[in-house]
C-alpha cells in the first residue's frame, strides 16, 4: 500500500536540510574553492567589470565624473541578491537585472553602467577570471601532494618490494621508487594546470557579435580607442592579452582546454588512490586510519581505505566532464547559441570544485601512509624464487647453455612449483627443482 505521508511539506527558504545541496561544495571542497565559484564572487565581479570599463573609458575621453566612478566602486560587494532575484522573474534576464539593481544603487553612475557592452562582457570575462583564479587555487595543492609524496619516495627508496606487472608479481621495485611513478604523472598535471592558466586570456571588449560596433560607434569610428579601450580593460582585469577573435562569446574551445587539462588530472589521481587501494588489501601500504574511526558497520575490524576510495569516486565524475564543453563547442552555432550557458554553470563549477576536493584528499592521504616492511617482506619471500629465475637464465646461458632451451626448462619448473602453491598450499620449492636438474646434469 502506498505511503499516505505527504511528498511535499511546506519548509522555511532557510532550511537548508529541506532543499538539495551539491555535496561537492556543502561536504567536500575547501572554501577558497567554493568561494570561487559563489555568486557573490560572480556578482561583484560584473559590477567591477563595469567599474573598469567605465574608468577605461573615462581614460578616452567619455564624459563620466570621478563622483560616478566612486560611487560604483562603493558598491562592489554589497549586493541586493533579493532585488536581483525579483528583478530577473520580470525580465528573464539575469544580466540585465543586475543592471538594474546597481544602477538603483548608484543612481549617478546608472546613465554609464553597462555602456556599449553586451552581457558576455561581464558573463564570459568573468568566467576566464574564475578559470584563472581556479587554476591559482589548485597550484599549490598539486605542488603539496608532489611534496609530500617526494618525502614519502625518499624515505622508502631502498625499501625492496615487490613489482607488478599485469597485477601479478614481476621483478623487485622499490616502494619509493614506485611513488616515483605517481610523482611523475602529478608533475606532468602541474605543468599541464600552468599551461592552461597561462594560455587563458580575456575577453575584453568585443560587442555583439565580436566586431565592437558599439565601440566604434561610441568614440565616432576612431578605431584606435577601441582598441585601447580593449587594452586598458583587460590590463585591469590582470591579463596580458586578450582574444584577437571572438564571436558574442571566447570560443568555447577554451573551456575544453580547461576542462581536458582537469580531467587529466582526475586520472592521475585514480591510479594512484587505485594503487593504494591494491595496496592496502596486501596489507602493505594503508592510507591513515583516525584511532576512532569506523571501517564498516557490521565488521568492526575492516580498515577501509575510505580517501582513497572516495578519490576515485570523484576522479571519475571528473573525468567524464570532459564530455560537457567538447559537446558544447561542437554545436555552437555561427557567433553563438545560448545553449551553452545552463551546461556550462554546472560542468566548470563542478569540473574545478571535484579537482580541488581530489587535491585536498590526496595530500590528506600522501601526509599519513603507513608502509608494513615485515608484510613486505613476507610477500618477497613467497615469490623470491621466480624473481630470481631471470638471473639464473643469465648464469645458465653464461656457463654455455642456449638461452631458449633454458628459458623453457625454467618456465616449465616455475610453473610445476606454482601449482605446488596454489593447488596444494605448499611452500615456493622451485629453486629445490632446478638444483635437482642440475644434479641431474652433472
Amino acid at each position: 500500500m502506498a505511503s499516505s505521508t505527504p511528498l511535499h511539506h511546506a519548509v522555511s527558504c532557510d532550511d537548508v536540510y529541506s532543499s538539495y545541496q551539491t555535496p561537492l561544495s556543502a561536504r567536500y571542497a575547501g572554501p577558497e574553492m567554493v568561494y570561487n565559484f559563489s555568486d557573490r564572487k560572480k556578482f561583484s565581479t560584473w559590477r567591477r567589470l563595469w567599474l573598469y570599463l567605465a574608468k577605461s573609458q573615462q581614460k578616452l575621453g567619455v564624459n563620466i565624473s570621478n563622483e560616478q566612478l566612486e560611487e560604483m566602486e562603493n558598491h562592489l560587494m554589497d549586493i541586493d541578491f533579493k532585488a536581483a532575484a525579483n528583478e530577473e522573474k520580470k525580465t528573464r534576464h539575469d544580466v540585465m537585472a543586475h543592471v538594474h539593481v546597481f544602477a538603483q544603487q548608484c543612481p549617478k553612475a546608472a546613465p554609464i553602467i553597462h555602456l556599449g557592452a553586451t552581457s558576455c562582457y561581464v558573463g564570459d570575462n568573468t568566467d576566464l577570471i574564475v578559470l584563472r583564479d581556479g587554476f591559482n587555487i589548485l597550484l599549490p595543492k598539486v605542488a603539496r601532494c608532489v611534496n609530500c609524496l617526494s618525502k614519502f619516495a625518499d624515505t622508502h627508496r631502498n625499501l625492496p618490494t615487490l613489482g607488478f606487472t599485469h597485477l601479478q608479481p614481476a621483478q623487485l621495485t622499490t616502494v619509493g621508487k614506485r611513488a616515483c611513478l605517481w610523482i611523475q604523472d602529478l608533475l606532468m598535471d602541474l605543468r599541464n594546470l600552468e599551461r592552461a592558466r597561462d594560455d587563458l586570456r580575456f575577453r575584453g571588449v568585443k560587442g555583439t557579435t565580436g566586431t565592437q560596433a558599439s565601440f566604434m560607434q561610441l568614440f565616432d569610428g576612431d578605431e584606435q580607442k577601441v582598441k585601447q579601450l580593449d587594452k586598458y580593460v583587460t590590463e585591469l582585469a590582470g591579463f596580458k592579452s586578450a582574444y584577437v577573435i571572438c564571436g558574442q562569446t571566447y570560443t568555447r574551445k577554451v573551456d575544453v582546454d580547461c576542462l581536458a587539462t582537469l580531467a587529466s588530472l582526475g586520472s592521475t589521481v585514480h591510479k594512484i588512490c587505485t594503487d593504494i587501494r591494491l595496496l592496502a588489501n596486501m596489507k602493505e601500504v594503508e592510507e591513515p586510519f583516525e584511532q576512532t574511526q569506523i571501517g564498516s558497520s557490521a565488521m568492526p575490524y575492516k580498515r577501509n581505505p575510505m580517501r582513497s576510495e572516495r578519490c576515485c569516486s570523484l576522479a571519475r565524475h571528473l573525468m567524464t566532464l570532459i564530455a560537457d564543453p567538447l559537446q558544447t563547442a561542437s554545436v555552437q552555432w555561427f557567433e553563438r547559441t545560448l545553449d551553452d550557458s545552463a551546461n556550462r554553470r554546472v560542468c566548470l563549477a563542478e569540473a574545478f570544485l571535484t579537482a580541488d576536493i581530489i587535491l585536498n584528499t590526496l595530500q590528506n592521504i600522501a601526509e599519513g601512509l603507513v608502509v608494513y616492511p615485515k608484510v613486505i617482506e613476507r610477500h618477497i619471500k613467497q615469490e623470491l624464487p621466480f624473481m630470481a629465475t631471470e638471473n639464473i637464465i643469465m648464469a645458465m646461458v653464461k656457463s654455455g647453455g642456449d638461452r631458449q632451451e633454458c628459458h623453457e626448462q625454467i618456465r616449465v619448473l616455475s610453473h610445476e612449483a606454482g601449482a605446488q602453491v596454489k593447488q596444494q598450499g605448499l611452500e615456493n620449492d622451485l629453486v629445490q627443482r632446478i638444483r635437482e636438474i642440475g644434479r641431474a646434469h652433472v
